[in-house]
């Protein structure tokens, strides 16, 4: 079994390449493996491994600037989730591409899971899911509106397409861990968002703590690791990934005649060259 711990922390490195290797050494050390990003505004990612080695792990990070109560939330795997070890450093943790967005300046409101489906209940409460659009098709909340975006870089400008019908609203909004809330919210309050709510610890920390006869949340939640997916409990779910394009694929979609293992589904059949999927097909056959 292994510890699955999703973390970030929006605070100001001066030299976030200085804090690069050393992180990554103590990561290599114990086994851990998956994905952190370093930039000027912070640190974000997810990493796995034994108990201890995440213990470790996240002692070495509580060494960096304002990191010594750094926000996380863990969950298991029972197959290690990530093939490697990778820390960059970025121009942001989370891509927005939006100037003067600093989220330690001003946010939303923080509400905790116990109270997101109260607060969404209300007549007066817009909610919007901020992840992308493959995210948001495994599983949202009840009545909460997609933005239809492929990257996160895209939401401001459905933002402005949107905003006169909402900026003065109540907003309520929410991503996988809360860290694409913290950037949104404070970038809605710049555009002149008069009261915007986002969900304290994302999806993850609502689903860990929210019993299932009483949730609000349809579907599965989508994980960027080999999990693919994971449900109430944080469960791991029922989806796997096309190598084609990277989409989700549920136990109906790998039935389907366009499946095939490693190659392609019916999001990219007809969008990849056949000498592409012969490319993939060797590289399976390499794999068995």
């Amino acid at each position: 079994m292994f510890s699955v711990v999703a973390l970030y922390r929006f605070t100001h490195f001066a030299d976030p390449e200085s804090l690069r290797l050393p992180l990554l050494q103590t990561c290599e050390a114990d086994g851990v493996k998956g994905t952190l990003l370093l930039a000027h505004e912070g640190i974000n990612g997810t990493i796995a491994g034994t108990e201890q080695a995440i213990s470790n792990a996240l002692q070495h990070i509580r060494s960096f600037p304002n990191c010594q109560d750094i926000d996380y939330k863990t969950s298991t795997a029972q197959e290690m989730p990530f093939g490697r070890m990778k820390i960059r450093v970025k121009p942001e943790i989370v891509t927005m591409g939006q100037e003067d967005i600093d989220p330690n300046a001003r946010s939303g409101h923080y509400v905790a899971p116990k109270d997101w489906d109260a607060l969404c209940a209300k007549e007066d409460v817009v909610l919007i899911d901020t992840r992308n659009d493959y995210e948001y098709e495994i599983g949202t909340f009840r009545d909460a509106i997609n933005p239809e975006t492929r990257t996160f870089r895209e939401f401001p400008h459905w933002w402005q397409e949107n905003k006169a019908a909402l900026q003065d609203k109540k907003i309520a909004m929410f991503c996988t861990g809360g860290i694409r809330c913290e950037k949104a919210s404070n970038y809605l309050l710049g555009q002149g968002a008069k009261e915007v709510y986002h969900l304290h610890g994302g999806i993850l920390k609502y689903l860990e703590e929210t019993p299932i006869e009483e949730s609000s949340w349809q579907g599965e939640c989508f994980v960027f690791d080999r999990r693919v997916a994971v449900g109430h409990g944080l469960e791991e779910g029922t989806y796997s990934i096309c190598f084609g394009c990277r989409m989700p694929l549920t136990p109906i979609d790998r039935d389907r005649a366009e499946f095939e293992d490693g190659v392609s589904c019916h999001h990219c059949l007809h969008k990849t060259s056949p000498e592409k999927r012969a490319g993939f097909r060797e590289r399976q056959r390499q794999l068995l």
